[in-house]
C-alpha cells in the first residue's frame, strides 16, 4: 500500500522535534541509475506484472472450457482393439445345450425348454486353445438434446468474455498502481531535497550561533537550541532518504521487475482527464459503460442465463446417431467384418429431483449476479465522485500550498536577517525553519495528490 500523506512522513518530527531514527540502506555508489519515463513504467508493468500474468492464464483456461463444451456437438470417433489368449470351453446355462458336435464352439437353443442342465462337454482343458482378436471403430454424433450442449457451449463463450473483462480490470489496476508508485518516487525525491535543504540551513544557523556565542552576542542556550534543530533535520533527511528508496522498491514491484537499481524519474504529469472539472453525472454514465467490472458482470449474467436454459434441457431426451464397424476372429489374417448404423435415444424420466435442484441452483446464482451488478453500479458512482472531488481538491490545494511556500520562504529569510542582527531569537528562527520545511512538504504533497487523484479518476472511469 502507498502512503496517503507524504507530509505525514516528516511533519510529526518537525512539529514535535522528536528524535526517531529510521533504518536506511546506505546508497550504493555502483548502483545503476536508469532513466525512466511514465510511459516506459506503464509498458513495463503491462508486460511483467504477475497479476496480469494470472489474469491472462485464467483467460486461456476459459478459452479451453469453450473448446471443451463445444466438443459435445462435434462427431466423436473411438478406435478400439482387443487381443485375447483364451480357452473355448463351453459353460452350460439353464435352457441351453452344447452343440451337437460336442466341440468348443456354439450352442443349440432348446426353445421353450425349462431344463436347467445339458450334456457336459466331452473334455475341459485349461490350456489356451486359440487367439481371439477384436478390432473396431465407433462413431457418434449428437443430433438434439433440448439445448443442453448448445447452452453450455454459449455459456462457456460468455464466461470467456467475462475472463477477458477480468484481464482488462487487471490492466486498469496495474496502471493505477504503477502511476501512483511512479509519482510517489518523484514526491519522495522532492522530500529528500526539502530535508537536505533544511540540514544545510540548520548547519548555517549553527555556524552563525557559534560565532555569536563566542563573541557574547547570544547566550549558550541558543547554541543548544540550533544544535537540536540540526540533529532533528538530519534525522528527517535520513528518514526521507529511506522512504525514497522504499518508494523505488515499490515502483519496481508495481512494474513487476526485480529491485536491482535506481531510477531517474522525469517531471512529466498526467494530462487533465476530460470532464474532471464538470459534474459527476456524465462521468458516472461514462464509467458505467466502460468499467470492465460492469462488463464482466453483464457477461457473467449472460453466461448464467444460458446455463439455466441448458440445465432445463435435461428434462427432455437426447437423440444421437451411432455407427460401428468391427473385425473379429481367431486369426489376424482371417477376421470377420460387421457393421451397423442407428439412432440412440436417451431420456432420464426419473432423476430424483436432480434437474429441478440444478435449475434452482442456476437461478439462485443468476439472482446473486443481478445483486452484484446493482452493488457495482453504486460503487462505480462513488469511485467516480471520489476521483472527481480528489482532482478538484488537489487543484485548489496546489495554489494555496505554493503561496504558503513562498510566504514561508519570506518568513525564514526575515527571521534569518533578524537573527543575524541580534533582533530575533533561536526559537523564532527555528519556528521559521519548521514553517518553511512544512510548507515545502505540503507543496510536494499537493502535487502528488493531483497526480494520484487523476490516476484514480482514470481507474474509476475504466480508462487507460
Amino acid at each position: 500500500m502507498l502512503p496517503r500523506s507524504l507530509t505525514a512522513v516528516i511533519l510529526p518530527f518537525l512539529m514535535t522535534g522528536g528524535l526517531v531514527l529510521a533504518a536506511v540502506t546506505p546508497d550504493d555508489p555502483n548502483a545503476q541509475v536508469k532513466s525512466l519515463t511514465l510511459g516506459e513504467a506503464e509498458a513495463t508493468a503491462l508486460r511483467n506484472q504477475p497479476s496480469l500474468t494470472q489474469a491472462r492464464g485464467l483467460l486461456e483456461a476459459a478459452e479451453g472450457r469453450v473448446e471443451e463444451s463445444r466438443a459435445g456437438y462435434l462427431p466423436q470417433v473411438t478406435l478400439n482393439g482387443t487381443y485375447e489368449r483364451t480357452t473355448g470351453n463351453f459353460a452350460p446355462r439353464p435352457g441351453l445345450l452344447p452343440s451337437s458336435t460336442g466341440g468348443t464352439g456354439g450352442t443349440t437353443g432348446t426353445g421353450g425348454s425349462t431344463g436347467s442342465s445339458g450334456a457336459a462337454p466331452a473334455s475341459v482343458s485349461w490350456n489356451p486353445q486359440f487367439n481371439y482378436y477384436i478390432l473396431g471403430a465407433t462413431a457418434t454424433q449428437l443430433i438434439y438434446d433440448f439445448g443442453q450442449t448448445s447452452g453450455r457451449w454459449r455459456s462457456s463463450a460468455a464466461s470467456r468474455d467475462a475472463a477477458f473483462d477480468n484481464t482488462r480490470t487487471a490492466e486498469v489496476q496495474t496502471l493505477l498502481n504503477v502511476r501512483r508508485a511512479y509519482f510517489l518516487v518523484r514526491a519522495q525525491h522532492d522530500l529528500v531535497a526539502v530535508a537536505d535543504e533544511a540540514v544545510r540551513n540548520q548547519e548555517k544557523h549553527v555556524e552563525q550561533t557559534r560565532a555569536f556565542v563566542k563573541t557574547g552576542i547570544q547566550p549558550d542556550i541558543n547554541l543548544a537550541t540550533v544544535l537540536t534543530a540540526l540533529a532533528n533535520a538530519k534525522v528527517q533527511l535520513v528518514t526521507a532518504q529511506n522512504n525514497f528508496e522504499v518508494a523505488e522498491a515499490q515502483l519496481a514491484q508495481a512494474m513487476g521487475v526485480p529491485v536491482d537499481g535506481r531510477y531517474a524519474i522525469s517531471n512529466e504529469e498526467l494530462p487533465p482527464v476530460a470532464g474532471e472539472d464538470g459534474p459527476s453525472g456524465p462521468l458516472a454514465d461514462r464509467a458505467l459503460k466502460t468499467r470492465p467490472e460492469m462488463v464482466n458482470l453483464a457477461d457473467q449474467r449472460r453466461a448464467q442465463e444460458l446455463t439455466v436454459g441448458a440445465v432445463r434441457g435435461a428434462y427432455g431426451p437426447s437423440l444421437g446417431a451411432i455407427a460401428n464397424v468391427s473385425d473379429m476372429g481367431t486369426s489376424i489374417d482371417n477376421l470377420v467384418p460387421n457393421w451397423y448404423v442407428g439412432l440412440a435415444l436417451s431420456w432420464n424420466i426419473l432423476q430424483g429431483g436432480l434437474t429441478r435442484g440444478q435449475v434452482r441452483e442456476a437461478k439462485g446464482t443468476l439472482q446473486n449476479l443481478a445483486g452484484q451488478e446493482d452493488a457495482e453500479r453504486l460503487q462505480i458512482e462513488v469511485d467516480v465522485e471520489q476521483g472527481r472531488l480528489g482532482v478538484q481538491a488537489a487543484k485548489s490545494t496546489i495554489g494555496a500550498a505554493e503561496e504558503a511556500a513562498v510566504n514561508a520562504r519570506e518568513q525564514l529569510t526575515l527571521a534569518e536577517k533578524r537573527y543575524e542582527h541580534g533582533l530575533g531569537s533561536a526559537v523564532e528562527l527555528g519556528d521559521a525553519q519548521v514553517a518553511y520545511t512544512t510548507a515545502e512538504a505540503q507543496r510536494v504533497q499537493a502535487q502528488f495528490n493531483l497526480a494520484a487523484a487523476r490516476a484514480q479518476l482514470l481507474a474509476a472511469l475504466g480508462e487507460r
